[in-house]
Formats: C-alpha cells, structure tokens, sequence
C-alpha cells in the first residue's frame, strides 16, 4: 500500500515521534510516503526524539532545502544510528553540509547518499568550485564533495558503514577518499558501486586495503577496474596486513589474466571469503575445475606424494571447498566437455549489520511490515 503524506500528515507524524519519544522504546515504525514529506516537521521533531535509531528517507525528493533540514538535526540529535538518503535529489551542497556535520556526529554508524544529483548546480556556483578548485590536483569541480567527505573520515571514528554507489566518483576522488581512510580506523564497508573508478583509482585503494585495520567489505560492482585493477587488488588481498572478507567486482571488463590473479589471491588470503565476480569475461580458464601447473613430479624421486597446488580458477577454488557456493555469485557447470560459470543467486550483502533496531522508513516503495510491527 502507498501513502501519499503532505504537510499535514507529515505534521501528525512529528507530533507522533515526539510522544514515541516519552512512552516507546522498542517500537518498529514502518511509515511509507509516495513522495511529498514535509521535511522540516520531521527534522525539528527528531532533534528532540530518543528512541529512533534508523531513518530511511530513500526515493523521496528532499532535495537541497530537506538535506539542509536533517543537517540541522544531525547537530542536535545523538540518538540516530543509520540515516539512508539514497536516490533523494541531493546536490553537491547538501552532500558537503552533511559530511561537515558528520565531523562533529560520532553516533550515526551508517550513511547511505548514492545516487545524488551533483551536476545540477547553479552556473555561478560552478563557476565558484572552479576557481577554488583550479590548482587542486584531487578532484574536479564536480567532486569537491570528495573533499569534505574525506576530511570528515579523517576524524570520524564512529562511521561503519559508508554508501556512495552512483556518485559519478573519479579516480581521483578515490585517491582523495582513500587518503582520509588512511587516518580512519573504523569504516568496515565502503560501498562504490556504479562509478567511474579505473586501474589508477583502484591503485590507490588496493595500498589503503593492505594497511587499513578494520575496512572488510568492499562494493566496486559495475565500474572499469579491468585487469590491472584486478592485480592490484589481488596483490592487496594476498598481503598478510589485509583484513578484507567480502569484495564484488562485477562487471568491471575484467578477463582471464585479473580473474586467475584474484583467484590465487583468494586461495593465499587468510580473511577473504566472499568474492563476486560474474558480469565480467568468464572464459574457460577461469571456469575450469583444474588448472595444469607444469608436470607431475616423478613418482621415484619422491617418497611421499607432493602436496597439492593451490586453486587456480574459480571452478577449482569452489570445488575445494575454499569458496562455498553461498558466497559467491557464479556456479560452475560442464557442457561438452567444457567447464563454465553459470549466475548465481547470490550478492554481496548490503549492509554490515543486519539488525532490525526501531526505524522510520520513508521510502517510495513498500515492503511487507515485519511481525508486529505498528504502522503509522
């Protein structure tokens, strides 16, 4: 079921919030809204509320002013655990406003902002970010929110989760990103699906992976990395300092050479076991079940029998066991004598918790209340 919530029905469900505030602390609020909020209303009444821990305003057209609005109330409110702004109408100031407050916020553990508009801007206001911007070698106009964004993980330490799919991120926004994640401790999934992230981009990325302490989950689904990308990730994952579990990089024009890399990768990591790579060029030698590593020793020059090579395919490493089926995305089949890669259901997990703390959902689509849940 929709709802369509306007400004007076948006002014109920402030009032609401306040009472929730004083006689419920357990209750999972499930509202949806088709698109109008009223965002103001809710804003200065979550200023006040101590009990929402999630806020899920995805899909609405909050826009400029509503993003300002939630700033406002980030300074105040320390209550809010997970804020998803997803597909909101954002423009690159109120994606710098929310990250400058974010410096001063160590309570929010998950922020998602993917896919805003950062390239309707005001001529005058892109004519201002090129001037500041001229002799900057980090970024282009166009992602001076980078810029924020990394100061603000510089000091931020109690961000975990961080979603910035469809962003239009460059490859040097990710070297910008990447420097405030050297001097942040506490990020544990970075979400950059669906940018314009290259092999350069990815290098950058791969160094932070082999020193970053606590960053486990990697989204880089549907960007360009190919098979330079791939090495430079494989090289990270392989390296003893890297504690990253769970990396997608579908679709990304990777071929045999990045996809074998990755593989060997995955079979000398300690921590990785979640790898998602379908959408890229399956061929055979990636597929297959085993991968010929030279001639077989001599049976008399050797008491024992050696030991077994390490997996070097995709078909193997699921064969052995070291890459269970439920954790990655392809599943491996025979035809003629020919090993290949089916899709698999499976996907990387989108968000690192998966609790179910009291919520506001105000979202475009409607999912089916959970058990005992109070709709407004």
């Amino acid at each position: 079921m929709f709802n369509d919530i306007q400004s007076d029905g948006a002014e109920l469900l402030a009032k609401g919030l306040k009472v929730l505030t004083h006689t419920h602390t357990h209750t999972h609020l499930c509202v949806c809204v088709y698109i109008y909020i009223h965002i103001a209303s809710l804003s200065l009444s979550l200023q006040c509320n101590s009990t929402l821990l999630s806020l899920r305003l995805s899909n609405n057209k909050i826009e400029s002013r509503g993003a300002m609005h939630l700033a406002r109330m980030l300074q105040v409110n320390s209550t809010l655990r997970e804020l998803e702004l997803a597909d909101c109408h954002l423009d690159t100031q109120s994606v710098i406003a929310l990250a400058v407050v974010l410096r001063a916020n160590q309570t929010l553990r998950s922020v998602d902002i993917s896919r805003p508009l950062l390239f309707s801007l005001q001529v005058g206001t892109q004519r201002a970010a090129a001037s500041t911007f001229r002799n900057s070698r980090w970024c282009s106009p166009q992602e001076e929110w980078a810029v924020h964004v990394s100061e603000m993980l510089v000091v931020n330490v109690g961000l975990v989760e961080l979603h910035l799919g469809k962003v239009g991120l460059s490859d040097a926004g990710v070297e910008r990103l990447s420097g405030g994640l050297r001097l942040n401790g506490g990020l544990r999934y970075l979400d950059l699906r669906c940018n314009r992230v290259t092999r350069d981009g990815v290098r950058h990325l791969a160094d932070l992976l082999q020193h970053h302490p606590s960053l486990e989950v990697v989204d880089l689904s549907s960007n360009r990395i190919e098979d330079e990308g791939a090495v430079f990730l494989s090289e990270a994952v392989a390296g003893r300092s890297s504690v990253l579990r769970e990396l997608s990089v579908r679709s990304n024009t990777i071929r045999t050479e990045g996809l074998l890399s990755l593989a060997r990768a995955m079979a000398a990591s300690t921590t990785l076991d979640h790898l998602y790579i379908w959408g890229n060029h399956l061929e055979e030698p990636v597929c297959q079940v085993t991968c010929p590593t030279g001639p077989a020793p001599s049976p008399v020059r050797h008491v024992f029998n050696p030991p077994a090579p390490p997996p070097q395919a995709f078909g193997e490493l699921m064969a052995s066991g070291r890459l269970p089926a439920e954790q990655t995305d392809v599943s491996p089949y025979e035809v003629d004598g020919r090993a290949l890669l089916a899709e698999a259901s499976h996907s990387l997990r989108r968000h690192y918790a998966s609790s179910t703390p009291p919520r506001l959902l105000l979202h475009a689509t409607t999912p089916p209340p959970p058990t005992g849940s109070q709709t407004l």
